[in-house]
């Protein structure tokens, strides 16, 4: 038997969902406990062929990122076999989360209006691109989203250069949303027993997470644009070269940069009147940039981190990921972990729960063989699904 051991011990969630926003919301909840079922279809979630890279076992990190502590079934949903089991699965899950395009999941007998009418304590989560609307025909890729929702005409080198972040932003920021919707209803469910349906869209989520920025259009008629490393209200706050190599400074208060200046052995920069108060920092900013980079130059990036960290003053070294790795190690967080029967280590869940903490109990599932597609899953196994869709994610 599996031991679940959680918060969400018990819960059942069938997953739909495939590639990176439902995969990820689904997998930090099992991570807490929940059972989940990775519904796929027989050729698999589109993330198994990813790669390079590969891990030891054949599989592809992308998929091995976002599926552990799950059981996969291979589902034909246009089949009668197929759409039986799943029906079947739904019949007696907790919560469902599904990907399709709108209206795929009404086609097959699977939609939130169909399965809840005998089931109206079930939680349906739908995570879709751009809403079940006008947009329910819109293809929802986060490169997509982050074009049209604006977040790369915020990033980039340079003006005339929007660049896309280095990771799907979208989707993970998605996949959190969802899960916070998805525990938020089954509080209500647990209260009153009722289940109700939770909506997140790859759109709507990139612009809450636009924050500042899109409080800034919203509440003064400013449309920002690409700064390259700067912050549109906060100076210093950007990268500085040094003796070797780039330094962040994020420099949040006049006490941080009071410490700075005197750390760069220039006390008198924090009485400048041109730099006096922050306001002052960001419309003098090119000549603080050009004061701040002749002083950083006589040392390199790592001593400088050691001094100001030791002045507490928020700065530190641009790390490639080896390094944030041993940074995160060295602090502590214990940001690795193993999970029994995996290749390689994986990325811990960043929950931290002093009484029920996250476990980590089943690698990435393989894809279950053409011969088991329409078998009953074993009851130790049941509980997990991989997405697979015929008509195609929005995530």
């Amino acid at each position: 038997m599996i031991a679940n051991i959680g918060t969400l011990d018990g819960l059942v969630i069938a997953d739909f969902s495939r590639v990176l926003a439902g995969p990820y919301a689904t997998m930090l909840l099992a991570d807490l406990g929940a059972e989940v079922v990775k519904i796929e279809h027989p050729a698999g979630d589109d993330t198994r062929v990813w790669g390079p890279p590969f891990d030891a076992s054949g599989t592809a990190t992308y998929f091995a990122a976002v599926n552990r502590n799950k059981t996969s079934r291979t589902l034909d949903l246009r089949t009668p076999q197929g759409l039986a089991a799943a029906r079947e699965l739904v019949g007696r899950a907790d919560v469902v989360v599904e990907n399709f395009r709108a209206g795929a999941m009404a086609r097959l007998g699977l939609g939130p209006d169909q399965v809840r009418r005998d089931r109206p304590e079930l939680v349906y989560c739908s995570i879709t691109g751009f809403g079940a609307g006008e947009g329910a025909a819109l293809p929802g890729y986060d490169l997509l989203v982050q074009a049209v929702g604006g977040l790369m005409s915020i990033t980039g080198p340079h003006p005339g250069s929007p660049t896309k972040v280095g990771v799907a932003l979208v989707d993970v920021i998605t996949g959190l949303h969802a899960a916070v919707g998805i525990l938020a209803a089954l509080r209500h469910r647990d209260r009153t027993g009722q289940g109700q349906v939770v909506e997140v869209n790859l759109l709507s989520s990139l612009l809450s997470a636009l924050t500042n920025q899109a409080s800034g259009f919203l509440g003064a008629g400013v449309v920002p644009s690409i700064m390259g490393n700067r912050h549109p209200s906060i100076a210093p706050y950007e990268v500085f070269e040094t003796a070797d190599r780039p330094l962040v400074l994020a420099v949040g208060n006049d006490r941080q940069f009071g410490a700075l200046c005197t750390v760069l052995g220039r006390p008198q920069l924090a009485t400048d009147p041109r730099f006096l108060t922050n306001t002052d920092r960001v419309t003098n900013r090119a000549a603080l940039f050009d004061e701040l980079t002749a002083l950083l130059k006589a040392r390199g990036a790592s001593e400088w981190f050691d001094l100001l960290t030791e002045a507490r003053v928020p700065a530190g070294p641009i790390n490639d990921i080896a390094d944030a790795f041993a940074l995160a190690a060295r602090l502590g967080l214990e940001p690795v972990v193993t999970v029994p029967g995996a290749p390689s280590p994986a990325v811990a869940n960043p929950i931290r729960l002093s009484v029920t903490p996250a476990s980590y109990r089943l690698p990435p599932p393989p894809l279950a063989p053409p011969a088991d597609r329409f078998l009953p899953a074993p009851p130790e196994t049941r509980k997990k699904t991989d997405s697979y869709g015929s008509d195609g994610p929005f995530a």
